[in-house]
């Protein structure tokens, strides 16, 4: 019976995780942006990546009241954050070079499907910068993972990561998989998913290791800066 509750809590939140991110953005279709990004490269995920933030955050603040929950709203364990962001910023810095060099020798690098305008490229920057790594770890760590060890309990790979960790970086995954249900389509890269589970993983056991958000956002938002930013770089050499 426990198991059975179990499952059914972590399927809720799954659902809740995966469909607030929808409506934001079905709610950031509402706007025109037209005026000030033609090409729709940043103003619609900025403001999909705002609003779900701001959902999340009254959901937050209501359990912080009403639970005494807390999601890592301080910097927490500094010495274990610093040595955790130097660690993963120098691995992740060395991956990226390998990787591009990797596209860049097998012809596999794929140029942006945008025009790389001064506009199209500070707003991208700007918005993986300050919007996408917050956005995501509010949710996918600071609110899953703490949603989901109220009843997930349980460690795995000899006790090194919490059974939370896991699950969440898994519905983080599943999040980069794209739906439609009119008529019903699942598309994705699977490289993608799997990607955005290791670092998902990653990101989780910093958070659990430092008790604060804020760490995962700054590794978050590095990783995604540094592909775009190497992407762009790349762009204007070949």
């Amino acid at each position: 019976m426990r198991l059975l509750k179990n499952l059914l809590w972590v399927l809720f939140l799954a659902t809740f995780l995966l469909a607030v991110p929808r409506l934001a953005g079905v709610v950031a279709g509402l706007f025109d942006y037209s005026s000030i990004d033609p090409d729709r490269t940043f103003a619609w995920v900025s403001v999909r990546h705002s609003f779900q933030a701001v959902v999340f955050l009254i959901f937050m603040a209501w359990l912080g009241r009403v639970r005494s929950l807390k999601f890592g709203f301080t910097w927490g364990n500094k010495e274990s954050g610093l040595r955790y962001l130097f660690v993963f910023s120098v691995i992740f810095g060395v991956y990226t070079a390998v990787m591009y060099t990797i596209f860049v020798l097998t012809g596999a690098y794929q140029p942006f499907g945008y025009p790389l305008t001064t506009t199209n490229i500070l707003g991208q920057l700007v918005f993986q910068l300050l919007l996408s790594g917050p956005s995501e770890e509010l949710i996918f760590r600071a609110f899953a993972m703490t949603m989901i060890a109220l009843a997930i309990k349980g460690r795995v790979f000899m006790g090194k990561v919490s059974s939370a960790n896991i699950i969440a970086a898994v519905i983080f995954g599943l999040a980069h998989m794209r739906i439609s249900f009119a008529p019903f389509t699942v598309s994705y890269q699977m490289p993608q998913v799997l990607y955005a589970i290791a670092l998902g993983v990653i990101y989780g056991d910093c958070y659990e290791k430092t008790e604060s958000m804020y760490y995962p956002m700054i590794m978050h938002s590095y990783t995604n800066v540094v592909m775009v930013g190497v992407g762009i770089i790349l762009s204007f050499i070949l």
